[in-house]
């Protein structure tokens, strides 16, 4: 995964449908996402923008370093 961050940087959460949980968070430069197609039927994307995914992280630190992502 690439640690920029710049204006190609698109920012996600990827939520399992069957139990609405959210199973991993992060960010990637749009030319290494599928254009937001999943190749998982099970597991949904949201994006978000970069305001909402800092918001996130910084309110939910502590659950997501206990949370082993698939």
């Amino acid at each position: 995964m690439s640690n920029v961050e710049n204006k190609d940087t698109r920012y996600f959460v990827d939520i399992e449908r069957a139990s609405l949980k959210v199973i991993h968070c992060g960010y990637e430069q749009k030319e290494h996402l599928d254009s937001g197609h999943q190749n998982d039927p099970e597991i949904h994307r949201i994006f978000i923008t970069k305001g909402q995914y800092t918001k996130f992280v910084s309110r939910c630190c502590s659950a997501l370093e206990t949370q082993t992502w698939l």
